[in-house]
């Protein structure tokens, strides 16, 4: 094998879990690609023959690649970027295979992908490194341009930051059953039995893209009304996973997606609803898994 096939094929070896270090940087599927295929071209140029640890040198410098597009992305506030909900993972229920529990074990809610979003580049990065990956601070610090302790800070506010993003409860048959009384009676108007699967304190979020960007509404009598609304915009639900939780796939009668909705189930109740209805990023949507 010539060398660059040989370096094509151990750089493989670490593409997914590159490309899991830059979702939960980015929040975009699209850009964690662009910036693995960044990292393979950097890896391309650069001799490598000193590296003995070829996982941890690609796993920093997808970092660096990452903070770069992060801070840029902060740096153009004359033209503010509109918020948006992360990029979904889906998949489909029916699914057993390695590849699917693999996706799985590895997939990262919606709900906390949302906080991400407001931390400072650096905090994200320290934070996703050390307390999503293990990356030790001693790594992570030159990564920032910051020392040790000062990289364990970053980390450490991050950590309060996001401690309010609710962590969902791992059984899935319970989370479908849930989500599925849930969308019975969205569509039966039945506003007491909407009530009974949310949580007190439930937030609602779409992102319509264009038409309206990301709105986001909290509170059961709230959300149940804005539920009840949604449901009839659609007329077929499949069931589908969502960034690991139980989720919902809806489209016309022609089958055109019209959204794809995540539930967030914490202590039996439904805590977190969030829906991508940007008919753009919608026709982007692989389906195939």
């Amino acid at each position: 094998m010539h060398d660059e096939e040989w370096l094509a094929d151990r750089f493989e070896s670490h593409r997914a879990h590159l490309r899991a270090v830059a979702y939960r940087m980015l929040g975009s599927l699209s850009d964690a690609d662009d910036a693995v295929q960044e990292t393979w071209l950097r890896l391309a140029r650069t001799d490598t023959s000193d590296v003995h640890n070829l996982g941890g040198w690609l796993t920093t410098v997808v970092a660096r690649v990452c903070l770069d597009l992060l801070r840029s992305r902060r740096s153009r506030r004359e033209e503010p970027i509109e918020p948006r909900l992360p990029d979904p993972i889906v998949s489909r229920e029916d699914r057993n295979d390695p590849e699917y529990a693999a996706l799985q074990a590895d997939s990262v809610g919606l709900a906390l992908l949302v906080v991400l979003d407001i931390l400072t580049p650096a905090e994200r990065l320290a934070f996703v490194l050390h307390d999503m990956f293990g990356v030790p601070f001693t790594e992570i610090a030159p990564i920032v341009g910051r020392s040790p302790g000062t990289a364990t800070q970053l980390a450490s506010r991050a950590r309060r930051r996001v401690r309010g993003a609710p962590a969902p409860d791992v059984d899935l048959v319970a989370q479908r059953r849930l989500v599925e009384a849930f969308l019975a009676a969205a569509r039966d108007g039945d506003v007491d039995g909407l009530v009974a699967v949310l949580d007190p304190d439930v937030v609602l979020r779409i992102d319509s893209g264009a038409a309206g960007g990301l709105r986001q509404v909290r509170g059961v009598r709230t959300v149940a009304a804005g539920a009840l609304t949604f449901s009839r915009v659609a007329t077929h639900a499949e069931p589908v996973i969502v960034n690991g939780v139980a989720g919902v796939l809806t489209t016309t009668p022609e089958g055109t997606p019209v959204s794809v909705t995540g539930c967030t189930v914490r202590d039996g109740r439904i805590v977190a609803i969030d829906i991508l209805a940007d008919p753009e990023r919608l026709r982007a949507l692989d389906r195939s898994s």
